[in-house]
């Protein structure tokens, strides 16, 4: 077993290393110990139980299908809560491909409010429209709320390289009023 000492760095208080694994467990016990959380994940932002289940079984049929993407240098429910994020942007964005589409053949609709499901609707079709290293970014920023070093350590970059995509990303918010 390896270990990872990078979530270490810059926190001198924190001493205890991080357990690495170089090959994924059994998926049988990988998916029952981590599928209830890939599928919080996915209904946390996805907001639809049946695509979140759909989203689940995508991840395990892929590591099921494709072990050998798992590189080991992160840890096992890392690597499942990445994969599982890109697999929900990804139904995002062709739900806004979908959507686009529908308007097109019947018209556009009303201006959403702030608060309700269409600004909702209208939050992911954003998310959708993002690079998708700024769309998981907004994801963890703003619906996690997890701390910019956090943050780099899943997407795996500095915490400054995070700083400036939060200033990236900040700047096309402002925009869109109903966000």
């Amino acid at each position: 077993m390896l270990l990872d000492r990078s979530s270490t760095r810059g926190n001198p208080t924190s001493r205890a290393a991080v357990p690495r694994v170089s090959r994924l467990p059994p998926l049988e016990l990988l998916y029952q110990s981590h599928g209830p959380a890939v599928l919080r994940r996915a209904r946390q932002i996805l907001e639809d139980e049946a695509e979140a289940e759909e989203v689940l079984h995508d991840v395990f049929t892929s590591l099921l299908l494709n072990p050998d993407q798992f590189s080991g240098r992160c840890s096992p429910m890392t690597f499942l809560y990445r994969m599982t994020t890109n697999c929900a942007l990804g139904r995002l964005r062709s739900r806004r491909t979908h959507r686009r589409l529908l308007e097109a053949e019947h018209g556009a609709s009303e201006e959403p409010s702030h608060g309700s499901p269409e600004a909702r609707v209208e939050l992911q079709e954003w998310l959708a429209s993002l690079p998708d290293e700024l769309a998981q970014l907004a994801i963890y920023h703003y619906l996690d709320e997890l701390t910019q070093d956090e943050i780099a350590s899943v997407l795996g970059c500095s915490r400054q390289w995070v700083g400036k995509l939060i200033a990236r990303l900040r700047a096309p918010a402002r925009r869109r009023p109903n966000l």
